[in-house]
């Protein structure tokens, strides 16, 4: 990458990010318009409201709470030699490649302690108790989860010396992978096999926010389905199909608003952990 391109990075990252984002967030629920998976049990405009303002509510609070983002983090990495790949000369397609891999393996790896644990779990299950899935999901995270996830991403970029294109291709992959994952469209069968051999598709994810603990904890992967596959979790479908599958979780059968998800954390229930 050219170093007038790599000076402009700093300035337009957000811009290409939050492009990118509504960008695919038009696309993806225009296509669960036109051609939906799964009927809606809650009215879309309820649940859309909860889920934007927790998008907002984090965006917010990282900014001012969080200030530094992990291509931050890889910027001052690169300007000090701190992290494995400052201390080395290596191909820079070899460098971004594996970048993207290990922070995918990271997220991969968080995601599953976030469920073996129950302090974890407790901020994780907000996710987990939306009742239906659509693109909207693929950002719906409690905001203390938010702050963890970033704390392991701004870790792992720095103990990587990681290229801030690198880490700012892998941030926009892992924001639009998780739209995707989340997405309540039908993809034709033939065409979900073939892309799930390179991507986590909305069918494979799905699966993974049954109410069936067994296919709750599966399938945990974002953007790369190749973990699941070689690390044991990897479960092809729901056991009632998709179409007759219930989404959620069994403790948490009503629909909750900002205040409850934002409250839910702290919520004592018979704990599944």
């Amino acid at each position: 990458m050219t170093s007038a391109i790599l000076a402009k990075l700093p300035e337009i990252q957000d811009t290409i990010r939050l492009a990118t984002f509504l960008s695919l967030f038009l696309i993806l629920a225009l296509a669960e318009r036109i051609r939906p998976r799964r009927p809606l049990t809650v009215q879309r405009a309820r649940r859309w409201q909860v889920n934007w303002t927790l998008v907002l509510f984090n965006s917010l609070l990282i900014r001012y709470l969080i200030p530094v983002t992990p291509f931050g983090i890889a910027v001052l990495a690169r300007s000090n030699q701190w992290g494995i790949f400052n201390q080395f000369t290596v191909p820079e397609p070899f460098e971004i490649v594996a970048t993207l891999l290990f922070l995918d393996l990271v997220i991969y790896l968080q995601h599953r302690l976030f469920h073996r644990f129950s302090l974890f779990w407790r901020l994780h299950r907000m996710h987990h108790i939306d009742l239906d899935l659509d693109v909207s999901s693929g950002t719906r995270f409690h905001p203390l989860e938010i702050m963890l996830s970033l704390i392991i991403k701004i870790g792992a970029t720095l103990l990587l010396g990681a290229s801030p294109p690198a880490v700012l291709l892998f941030e926009v992959l892992l924001n639009a992978t998780a739209m995707f994952s989340h997405a309540n469209m039908r993809l034709p069968l033939p065409v979900d096999r073939w892309l799930r051999l390179f991507v986590v598709t909305p069918d494979m994810h799905r699966v993974h926010h049954s109410v069936l603990p067994r296919e709750t904890d599966s399938n945990f992967g974002f953007n790369l389905p190749w973990w699941d596959r070689l690390l044991g979790t990897y479960r092809a479908e729901p056991k009632e199909g998709h179409d007759r599958m219930s989404i959620g979780l069994k403790e948490f059968r009503e629909f909750s608003g900002i205040w409850l998800s934002l409250k839910n954390p702290f919520t004592n229930v018979r704990n599944r952990r």
